[in-house]
């Protein structure tokens, strides 16, 4: 290295990297392992939003977790159908963010829902995007004074008793969601531009979810 400012060429690749990675914050992962089996996870809040209680959310061992052996379920078969239990990491306010989870619907007679919750301002106010396997659909939603208005959605097959992937990336107003790997919906929208992450249900969905990542887009 010279010391009047020139830099040796082996210390540019660090240089750039530094650089890209400057103000992004790294991705977090909860995979639930250090909970305990029959608590509810730390560092997590559950809401009633909709209508009816909030979910009973407790640690479970599963033998085909994606990561380790602790997986989250919704475990309250309530069957009101306004009913939205959801789960709000305590930590952390994002406006632009990459979100994902994986999630596994085991039962349900009236939905087999399994959803990320993202800019969760209080419980009713926020966004959602979920995947449905008794439609076979995946939606995008605003909550708004507790009403869940869809604004975008694509038709896919959701298996019951199979895990899959769901993932938001938003940017703006910008706000694009993705099924298994495959981006469904490209959708724009400006009522809310920050608050939490968490996770999400429907009625008497019992749906299991593991490795709910988050970062900065």
């Amino acid at each position: 290295m010279r010391f009047s400012g020139v830099l040796l060429s082996s210390s540019l690749p660090m240089l750039l990297a530094m650089a890209a990675g400057y103000g992004q914050q790294q991705p977090k992962t909860f995979n639930f392992d250090p909970d305990a089996v029959g608590k509810a996870p730390a560092g997590f809040t559950s809401y009633a939003t909709g209508g009816a209680p909030a979910g009973k959310w407790v640690v479970t061992e599963m033998a085909d977790a994606p990561s380790g052996k602790h997986v989250v379920v919704q475990t309250d078969a309530d069957k009101t159908d306004t009913r939205f239990p959801v789960l709000i990491a305590d930590s952390g306010e994002y406006g632009d963010l990459d979100v994902s989870m994986k999630a596994k619907a085991i039962s349900g007679k009236i939905d087999q829902g399994m959803g990320l919750v993202f800019r969760f301002r209080d419980p009713q106010s926020y966004y959602i995007v979920r995947a449905n396997a008794l439609e076979n659909n995946f939606r995008l939603y605003r909550i708004v004074k507790g009403k869940r208005l869809q604004f975008a959605g694509a038709n896919v097959k959701v298996s019951s008793g199979q895990w899959h992937t769901v993932r938001v990336v938003a940017k703006g107003d910008r706000i694009t969601c993705w099924f298994d790997g495959k981006q469904l919906i490209d959708a724009h929208d400006k009522t809310y531009t920050t608050g939490k992450i968490g996770l999400w249900t429907k009625a008497d969905s019992v749906t299991l979810f593991d490795d709910f990542s988050y970062g900065s887009s």
